[in-house]
């Protein structure tokens, strides 16, 4: 089966405020009406932000006729590093988080590769846009249904979580695309005869600080410990003896941050052996120092996969001399890493020590 590609004569452009109309059509065609955003919303979009609304057209079927559009992204700037209700209606002109809120293609022309296409191109475009000297653009947030996190995912766009954002009937998933021009070099973790390369800008994103306020739980400690947080399901016929889950709700470490990580009882507790997530000279104070491997550690495993937990965000694959590990961090104030999993893997790792329980 031959490659689908996108029609040979298109190309991108901004989308002009005469064409906001043609842009509006592709949304209610394109989206359930609970989901499609106004006639107003758009020009509002246009108006403010006029170099986030990028189209792909096609030439005019005859000489001098007017372009074709056939796709569109819209956004708007957000100073919020996550996706809420706030930043998705209010345009922040000074914000450097991309809030996208549709990709739409013509009906008739889906499966062609055009928003493939047109998101690379979009991506490109904020990327290019940053200086040495300015970074206009950090991220780019977009909230998709859970089918579709595959598509971005092959875009470089990562999973954060489920969103909490309403609209319309269905949930909806966070995904983030970190600007590469916006990261900073990042060092080495030397692991024996390897070297851990960690990409561009996450350490400097699993490190910033935050100014949520939120109430916070219990950190372990001598009066709090490990045997505390466990809590032992029922014997089965199948098991001798229940396994151990994690009695509390686990919240991001960053005091005043409270975003709730994983639930209780859904992480099994394991003892294995500790895995070096960070540079030894970049430990942050608010996260406890594990000892290193092949020392022993208390950890949670969290499977099947990572619709497990209620909100945790993930690093670009960190290579390593096994299969490229990615780091989890807070999925609302970016502080880890927190724990790992292998890329590809159903199986996520949390450190006991680097989170705090809500009671």
């Amino acid at each position: 089966m031959s490659e689908k590609t996108p029609p040979e004569n298109m190309f991108f452009d901004l989308v002009r405020s005469d064409e906001v109309d043609d842009a509006h059509k592709l949304e209610v065609a394109g989206f359930p009406e609970d989901e499609a955003a106004s006639l107003t919303a758009f020009r509002v979009r246009q108006a403010h932000a006029p170099d986030l609304f990028l189209g792909a057209f096609i030439p005019g079927a005859i000489a001098d006729a007017k372009r074709k559009l056939i796709a569109y992204v819209n956004a708007t700037l957000s100073p919020s590093p996550v996706l809420t209700h706030s930043s998705m209606s209010t345009h922040v002109a000074s914000g450097t988080s991309v809030c996208i809120h549709a990709v739409c293609v013509d009906r008739a022309l889906l499966r062609q590769g055009i928003a493939t296409a047109l998101l690379k191109e979009y991506c490109r475009r904020l990327d290019a846009a940053n200086t040495a000297d300015a970074v206009r653009y950090e991220r780019a947030l977009l909230i998709v249904h859970e089918e579709l996190t595959p598509l971005y995912e092959r875009l470089g766009f990562e999973l954060v979580g489920r969103s909490e954002v309403i609209h319309g009937s269905r949930p909806w998933y966070e995904m983030r695309w970190i600007v590469p021009s916006a990261a900073s070099a990042a060092p080495a973790v030397a692991t024996g005869d390897h070297s851990q390369q960690i990409p561009a800008g996450l350490w400097e994103a699993l490190t910033k600080s935050s100014s949520r306020t939120r109430p916070s739980g219990k950190v372990l400690s001598a009066d709090f410990t490990i045997e505390q947080t466990v809590e032992y399901e029922e014997r089965s016929e199948e098991k001798e003896t229940g396994e151990a889950r994690n009695k509390y709700d686990l919240l991001c470490p960053r005091p005043g941050c409270g975003s709730v990580i994983l639930k209780k009882r859904v992480g099994k507790y394991v003892q294995r052996e500790n895995v070096q997530m960070e540079p030894p000279d970049h430990t942050n104070p608010l996260l406890k120092p594990l000892d290193a491997p092949p020392t022993l550690g208390h950890w949670w495993l969290v499977t099947p996969n990572a619709m497990a937990f209620e909100n945790i965000g993930f690093s670009k694959p960190v290579t390593s001399d096994e299969k490229p590990k990615k780091l989890l961090a807070c999925a609302e104030c970016d502080l880890g890493p927190v724990g790992w999993c292998l890329q590809g893997s159903s199986e996520f790792w949390v450190a006991c020590e680097r989170v705090r329980y809500r009671e």
